[in-house]
């Protein structure tokens, strides 16, 4: 029957070297100051910024869900590593955190290098519009555990804030302005729903050139998570004190996001014609017969991050995102809210 070896049984040492020689230079370019050391050692090293009182880490970990499934159909692998660092580093900048370093998990049955290098490179870029550093991951060969061709992907974040700095949505009060900053599209939520209304029930395919979208539908679902750590940033530091809570829009939408950052007796009424709705969620509500309530609490509906702000600085915190790129609206304020359940403390009115 001949000797038996680990590639024979499915798991290629040699490719998961290559792959690591592969990724060094994408992880290079990622470097900050703190990190010490580089990739391939079995931990990674990263110090505290100096000059910090009272330090407090804050950390996150996400996936990017059946985003991936789109990502297999197209062919296409260089955009799914940006959302994940995204949907890791977005939740942890609502803390006022800023971002330090990212690991990732990718797990495949058969390691393809090409690929994977693709994926990682998407990672890193990931990490540079976030401004943190790759600091290491894993890769995972297991065979007869993934479709052929398919492959799995978790990341997790790790930041830093002031203790005295943390946004905590304590300092919420009523008649705080809420400014929504738009999302690049669907970003990584809601991909089941998208999937069976758009590819199932609408029969379409990705390379479908729709007039409603300006381009392919493949083009639009795989448009990368916008990454909001830098404009965060900037914006605390433009108006310290003013932001009050932020709430990353993931998958819950609106109403189950926003009252995570709020104390139990306050609630939001928002205006949803203050800002522009991406045309995807239109498309996907025709195509399912979806709700207007089901897709509000499925979707992001264009706004990917949503501040709370002090009122008398709201245009300060606005100019502060609209000068690091992002589109920011006013899109409503706080009100009192007692015993209200908590989606319900979402109005639109």
């Amino acid at each position: 029957m001949g000797k038996l070896s680990y590639r024979a049984a499915g798991v290629d040492i040699d490719a998961g070297d290559a792959l690591v020689d592969r990724i060094k230079p994408f992880a290079a370019r990622t470097r900050i100051p703190e990190v010490l050391g580089g990739v391939g050692g079995f931990a990674g090293l990263c110090a505290l910024p100096s000059g910090l009182v009272d330090p407090v880490l804050v950390s996150g970990t996400d996936g990017v869900g059946t985003k991936l499934k789109l990502a297999f159909l197209a062919d296409v692998h260089d955009t799914v590593g940006i959302d994940l660092v995204a949907m890791c580093v977005n939740d942890i900048v609502t803390c006022g955190a800023r971002p330090l370093f990212f690991l990732d998990y990718f797990a495949t049955g058969k390691l393809d290098v090409t690929r994977a290098a693709d994926v990682i490179r998407g990672i890193a870029e990931g990490c540079t519009q976030a401004g943190c550093a790759l600091l290491g991951g894993e890769t995972a060969e297991l065979p007869g555990f993934y479709a052929d061709g398919e492959y799995d992907l978790a990341g997790f974040a790790v930041g830093v804030v002031e203790r005295a700095k943390i946004l905590d949505g304590r300092a919420v009060r009523v008649g705080d302005v809420v400014l929504g900053i738009a999302s690049s599209g669907v970003h990584s939520n809601g991909y089941s729903l998208v999937r069976k209304a758009l590819l199932e029930r609408a029969g379409l395919n990705l390379d479908t050139h729709l007039d409603a979208l300006g381009e392919t539908l493949g083009a639009t679902l795989l448009r990368p998570t916008r990454i909001y750590a830098k404009s965060v940033q900037a914006a605390l530091a433009a108006a310290p004190g003013a932001v009050h809570a932020l709430s990353h829009i993931t998958g819950g939408g609106l109403p189950g996001n926003v009252p995570r950052v709020l104390p139990d007796d306050l609630g939001v009424v928002v205006d949803p014609a203050a800002w522009s709705r991406p045309a995807i969620f239109d498309l996907v509500q025709r195509a399912g017969d979806v709700d207007e309530d089901e897709l509000r609490r499925t979707f992001n509906l264009g706004l990917g991050l949503v501040a709370v702000v002090d009122a008398s600085q709201a245009d300060a915190v606005r100019a502060a995102f609209g000068a690091a790129g992002e589109v920011v609206t006013v899109i409503g304020e706080v009100v009192a809210m007692p015993g209200a359940e908590f989606e319900a403390r979402v109005v639109f009115r």
